[in-house]
């Protein structure tokens, strides 16, 4: 990568990891903290609140796509960054859970996502392009690491509301970032006239939204289910980390060949496929996985396939779609994310509620099995961005 590259990959993981560091201090501790806020006995409520911030994406990304290739990305960015911090200090005097689902959604109005990526991908040139998502999703999974280590200790210290004032203030440096940091884009050159919409409808990139969203319903509903079974398994909340931080770095080091095999010509199928197959041996193995070394592997395992996918899914999105319409098609993959977080949140708390952990499982697997029969179909990356 060229010195613009490295710059722009660099900073803008430095964006996502302050902007998802904050969301992650929630996740791990949440459904501990739900039943000291009124109503928050109900796990289907506590489901809403966890993925309820991707209710609100889902419904702007694509609008917040668009205005970026009209207006620009950072001055987008900017809007983005403001509207999450104001969700983050409502969540920060919130005192029952409709408050806090609230502060969730007004979260997820901050809708970045899709212009942080098509920003990433304006920056860089094709051939490195998986290599800097994969600089932006490694930079996600550590900050979920560390939030393994750091929630419960801030928890304990300052409260579920301290935590809140965390996502605001890091969000507040998140814009320094991208004002200081961040290189700027070239300028955007408009398309033709409802080439957006046509664009958005390719069936390649629906088979990649497809999977996003099962990837992300898969991710917030096992976290509705996972920490409880720790918790059964003999490893209370605040020891949590002892698992999740080594399963995660580990996962790092694991993820690293099969990014540097998609970067290869006519790589990215296998190793999709191959990902997305361990999903569905993960998701089965924990529905009957009970011991803390058990649950360690399936975990391990997991997170493997989840980094790759995550790095790899909005490279092929990116690589797809025409330049012109690449904040569109990129606001629609991150809608298609979001509204993963939104329904695994909401699936997960109500089929714990109603059926047990196993059916979470179950339901997983299931997804995960049909994701893999839609991505048999997957067609050659074309070289050229524009070929479309």
């Amino acid at each position: 990568m060229n010195p613009t590259e490295l710059r722009a990959g660099v900073s803008l993981a430095g964006v996502f990891g302050l902007r998802m560091l904050g969301l992650f201090f929630i996740l791990p501790v949440f459904a501990v903290h739900a039943p000291n806020l009124r109503g928050g006995d109900d796990l289907t409520l506590v489901g809403l609140a966890l993925g309820g911030y991707g209710l609100a994406q889902g419904v702007l990304q694509i609008p917040f796509g668009l205005a970026s290739d009209r207006w620009g990305r950072k001055p987008v960015l900017y809007a983005g960054l403001l509207i999450f911090a104001a969700g983050s200090f409502l969540g920060m005097v919130a005192e029952d859970i409709w408050t806090t689902i609230a502060a969730r959604l007004l979260q997820g109005a901050g809708a970045i996502s899709s212009v942080a990526m098509a920003l990433a991908a304006d920056l860089t040139r094709e051939e490195h392009r998986t290599k800097v998502m994969a600089m932006i999703g490694s930079m996600i999974g550590l900050m979920f690491a560390l939030s393994l280590v750091g929630a419960p200790l801030l928890y304990r210290a300052i409260g579920m509301g301290g935590l809140f004032a965390v996502n605001g203030v890091l969000c507040l440096a998140a814009i320094l970032v991208v004002r200081f940091l961040v290189p700027d884009p070239p300028a955007q050159r408009a398309g033709p006239r409802g080439g957006a919409a046509r664009d958005a409808l390719h069936p390649e990139l629906l088979r990649l939204n497809a999977g996003i969203l099962v990837l992300h319903i898969v991710l917030y509903a096992m976290f509705v289910v996972v920490p409880p079974r720790l918790v059964d398994a003999g490893l209370q909340l605040p020891e949590h980390w002892k698992l999740y931080l080594p399963v995660v770095l580990a996962s790092f080091v694991l993820m690293v060949p099969a990014i540097l095999q998609a970067d290869r010509r006519n790589r990215a199928k296998p190793i999709l496929l191959a990902s997305v197959a361990l999903l569905v041996a993960t998701q089965a193995g924990l529905g009957f996985a009970h011991g803390i070394y058990a649950l360690g592997a399936l975990m391990l395992a997991f997170f493997v396939s989840f980094n790759v996918l995550e790095a790899l899914l909005p490279s092929l999105v990116s690589r797809t779609a025409p330049s012109s319409g690449r904040g569109v098609a990129i606001g629609v993959y991150n809608t298609t994310q979001t509204l993963g977080v939104f329904f695994g949140g909401l699936l997960g708390g109500w089929l714990a509620k109603s059926f047990g952990a196993g059916a979470v499982f179950a339901a997983c697997t299931v997804l995960c099995a049909l994701w893999l029969i839609i991505a048999l179909g997957m067609q050659r990356v074309p070289r050229a961005v524009n070929a479309l």
